[in-house]
């Protein structure tokens, strides 16, 4: 990671995205619905999930022991959300697989917007 300003901007924007607790997110990965979502690898855990173990840990660790491998996992998360948000279906999204998606990386949308 190159300097100061930009872990800044990239740890601001993952706290921004990722609204969920750490036990929250924590309480919600170990649901079926959470472990089905998502893409698997030769039926193992999918990479949402594994992204979302590995948010815990960077949600629970002080600003100033996250490593660069920490920050670049933030910045891939925070490209996932967005991406994911502007892909939001047209249709009531409250137990749909594009949330569970989003909330095994850490966010959970608002159901009216």
């Amino acid at each position: 990671m190159a300097d100061d300003d930009e872990r800044r901007e990239v740890d601001e924007t993952f706290r921004e995205l990722v609204n969920m607790t750490p036990s929250r997110l924590e309480m919600w990965l170990g649901t079926d619905e959470s472990q089905e979502a998502g893409q698997h690898r030769d039926g193992g855990e999918s990479t949402g999930h594994a992204s979302g173990r590995r948010i815990v840990e960077i949600l629970r660790k002080e600003k100033g022991d996250l490593s660069d491998a920490d920050y670049a996992h933030m910045r891939k998360v925070n490209g996932y959300i967005r991406r994911h948000l502007a892909q939001r279906p047209s249709r009531d999204v409250g137990d749909s697989r594009w949330r569970h998606s989003l909330m095994n990386r850490g966010h959970d949308p608002p159901a009216g917007s």
